[in-house]
């Protein structure tokens, strides 16, 4: 009885082994975060705020507060596909350094991930960034544990006052180097202020484990420090939406997605705003 329990408890782990891998689309070691960036579909190579140390740690060189925030992604009301994460941005100087952790999956599968990471302008129209990652895969058994180590970078040019291109490069170390392959992602893109108050952005990402992806997205303030988002991306023809408050010295941001098969994905986070330099 008890040997036919740990087989179920195996089945079960190994399903959401599975499932884990089919919805975040063949990329598990980048964490989707930031309920903003959710709401435009992801369209965000080209900004900034507390969670581009996840997307393009150039964009960190453009905050110039102490920013303390959380973030929480619910993939189709499934709590053992949760993601948690948490970062911590602080000024030195011209840069900005920024320490980021993303916890995915429950007790018998889960994923870990650990950055430090560091944006700094290189004159007034670019900024460049980087950063170094620490992955950790734990699953049900003996010797199904995984520790992995790179590095990311990434750029962000102004060529004027409302254009905004970013550029970034995951995991650009060999997988002969390593005894366990990690996909390597290029994502490019473009956003403009078209008015006051309403930006539009568009990106394109390929990556070693899967398809070329393109995202598109828009972000409106409708009213005072109140915005309205929206976004699509090719994969699994997904359309987002999304909402944002901001009560200085807090800003709180909710996002929408939807999967063509599975439902839909909610992000929430909250991002404080300690201290101004």
């Amino acid at each position: 009885m008890k040997q036919l329990f740990s087989l179920q408890k195996i089945s079960v782990s190994l399903c959401f082994v599975i499932l884990s891998v089919v919805v975040i689309a063949g990329d598990p070691y980048r964490p989707a975060t930031g309920a903003r960036q959710a709401g435009m579909a992801y369209v965000c190579v080209m900004n900034s705020d507390l969670w581009s140390s996840f997307h393009n740690q150039a964009g960190l060189a453009y905050n110039k507060s102490l920013l303390f925030g959380f973030n929480y992604e619910n993939r189709f009301n499934i709590m053992e596909l949760g993601t948690r994460a948490a970062g911590l941005n602080v000024p030195a100087g011209k840069a900005s350094i920024c320490a980021i952790y993303s916890y995915f999956g429950y007790s018998e599968f889960k994923r870990q991930m650990a950055g430090l990471g560091c944006g700094l302008p290189l004159s007034d129209k670019i900024a460049a960034g980087i950063q170094m990652d620490y992955f950790s895969e734990r699953t049900t058994g003996e010797y199904n544990n995984n520790q992995l180590l790179t590095c990311e970078v990434g750029v962000c040019i102004s060529p004027s006052e409302n254009v905004k291109v970013g550029m970034h490069v995951f995991n650009p170390v060999p997988n002969s180097l390593r005894r366990t392959e990690m996909p390597t992602r290029l994502t490019v893109g473009s956003g403009v202020n078209l008015s006051k108050g309403l930006f539009a952005g568009i990106e394109a990402e390929i990556s070693t484990s899967k398809k070329l992806l393109v995202r598109t997205g828009f972000e409106y303030e409708a009213a005072e420090k109140f915005w309205l988002r929206g976004g699509f991306s090719t994969e699994n023809s997904s359309f987002s939406f999304g909402l944002g408050y901001k009560i200085k010295p807090v800003t709180i941001d909710i996002g929408f997605s939807s999967h063509e098969r599975l439902g839909i994905t909610s992000s929430a986070s909250i991002i404080f705003n300690i201290k101004n330099f």
